[in-house]
């Protein structure tokens, strides 16, 4: 066989380097777990970069009578903030009301408002809509986040960008994340604490050999045979492939494939607010302010046919987002407000829920345990990710009693080692140190590097200081940290993974980017 055979015998092989993957590797390597995470493509390159970017309790799913994970998600919020506030701080929501809001049909709430109140013809109340909020800002256990006030829309500046019919609006708390840095940082700090991260290499087969899987791989070097004590399944929506494809097991649980597909528009309003947007079908979409000069717009939810490489924003999604934001925004939102269009297919657990709005977003632990033990990880959001990474170490925990207990609840990722509040600060004193950065360029910097960003910079003192210059402040020295720290190969995971310059930087210095790392 071409390649290299290792001897040595990891604890857990991990396949699948997005959030869930990369999560369970930083844990297990916390634990003093020896691990092993194969990624086929570039960290973050599914799902997890394919996010509404949010830390979220999922206001909506308290419509599912889905408390416990909401109560989980809303614990986690804070949890999360405090150990990455470099690429994750609170923002405001704003949820407009009018009186012809209405439940998506399928919703316990909605069958139980049916049967109680006939007359309400499927209409959100908005003393409904309150208690909600309420049970939102209490089930967590909310102690850093604002509360949820009420707002009159004819004199608070986010009544300006809507239509004169919303005249009334409530405004709660949640989170910002930057998703695929979160998987990054992940990975990065796995691999300091001892774990191989190992991108660009597919997984073929896993078999079962005595106690041990047997893992073999295909990557930049070739192939090469791997062995571990446990096998961890989190490759997302290929899930179902590894299981019946590379480990040959037969199995009952099913996994649902669920598009979500945003659209990038101009900037449409001056706050730093987001919008909550209720369709008259029962649907929900955010209208969020995205890299200072741009808005984000969606989800979508669509079950996906195809592989869940093919996924792709439609037409008929990038319409039905722009109508949906026109109902709300005063100027109507159109495809040629389009900038940057983005889809990601979430792998949820198939729970035979009649739609995919409807489909749980729990996720959901499956130990194999005919032989060496594999488990399968299906479903979950990105907010709970580090629970889900402890109740997956909790479920190998009998296969490796040496392993340490809990340990990452509010331990920072890195940079993430300063206060919450701390940004400003932090960026000030980055201005101080190297006078040559704008304020844009050192806020930039400080929200993807937090206190690394000096030891990136180095000992600069002119921009020259800093190589080659790709347009958009993106320089060779910080692409260089990105290379050797963060796994980052080609110029699409420097655009459009570790960072969202790609929206900025022309077709000419993505191919000089591109170019770069091809010689590197």
């Amino acid at each position: 066989m071409a390649g290299s055979e290792s001897a040595a015998v990891a604890d857990l092989f991990i396949i699948g380097g997005g959030i869930n993957g990369c999560g369970i590797a930083r844990d297990a390597a916390g634990r003093g777990l020896s691990v092993v995470l194969a990624e086929q493509g570039d960290l973050a390159q599914g799902t997890s970069s394919a996010s509404t970017k949010l830390f979220h309790g999922g206001l909506r799913y308290l419509e599912y009578f889905e408390f416990r994970l909401v109560r989980e998600a809303l614990e986690e919020r804070e949890t999360l903030l405090t150990a990455m506030p470099h690429i994750s701080w609170p923002m405001r929501f704003v949820l407009p009301y009018h009186a012809d809001m209405r439940f998506e049909g399928a919703t316990p709430t909605s069958r139980l408002l049916g049967l109680c109140m006939p007359w309400m013809r499927g209409r959100r109340p908005a003393w409904l809509i309150r208690l909600g909020l309420f049970l939102y800002d209490t089930l967590g256990g909310r102690q850093i986040l604002p509360a949820t006030r009420t707002l009159d829309l004819t004199q608070d500046a986010a009544g300006r960008a809507l239509q004169p019919k919303f005249r009334k609006a409530f405004e709660y708390s949640d989170c910002w994340v930057e998703d695929a840095r979160l998987v990054a940082l992940n990975a990065r700090d796995a691999a300091d604490r001892g774990a191989r991260i190992l991108t660009r290499t597919r997984v073929v087969r896993a078999a079962r050999v005595g106690a041990m899987w047997q893992v073999e791989t295909e990557g930049p070097e070739g192939r090469a045979v791997q062995f571990a004590r446990a096998l961890v399944n989190a490759g997302g929506p290929w899930v179902a492939e590894v299981i019946r494809d590379v480990a040959h097991i037969a199995t009952a649980d099913g996994v649902r494939l669920v598009r979500g597909s945003h659209i990038v528009t101009r900037k449409l309003y001056d706050h730093d607010r987001c919008y909550f947007f209720q369709g008259k079908d029962g649907r929900i979409i955010f209208a969020i302010p995205y890299e200072q000069d741009f808005t984000l717009i969606g989800t979508t939810d669509k079950d996906h046919r195809g592989g869940p490489g093919t996924a792709y924003c439609t037409e008929e999604e990038r319409d039905y987002l722009c109508a949906f934001a026109s109902e709300y925004f005063a100027r109507p939102v159109t495809a040629a407000d389009v900038v940057w269009t983005y889809s990601g297919v979430r792998p949820l657990y198939d729970d035979g829920a009649s739609s995919a709005t409807a489909a749980t977003r729990d996720y959901v632990l499956r130990l194999d345990t005919g032989g060496a033990p594999l488990l399968n990880v299906f479903g979950g959001k990105i907010t709970t990710y580090r629970r889900l990474a402890e109740s997956a170490l909790a479920k190998l925990a009998p296969y490796f009693p040496q392993a340490k207990g809990d340990w990452t609840a509010r331990v920072a990722l890195p940079g993430g080692d300063f206060p919450v509040d701390g940004v400003a600060a932090l960026r000030a004193g980055l201005r101080a140190r190297y006078p040559f950065l704008t304020e844009a360029w050192a806020a930039r910097l400080v929200r993807a590097y937090g206190t690394q960003a000096a030891q990136m910079l180095g000992d600069a003192a002119q921009a020259a200081d800093l190589g080659a210059d790709f347009g958009a402040t993106l320089t060779a020295r910080e692409v260089d940290w990105l290379r050797t720290r963060e796994f980052a190969v080609t110029a699409a995971d420097v655009l459009w993974r570790r960072s969202k310059l790609g929206l900025r930087v022309s077709a000419e210095q993505a191919a000089a980017l591109e170019g770069y790392m091809a010689g590197h």
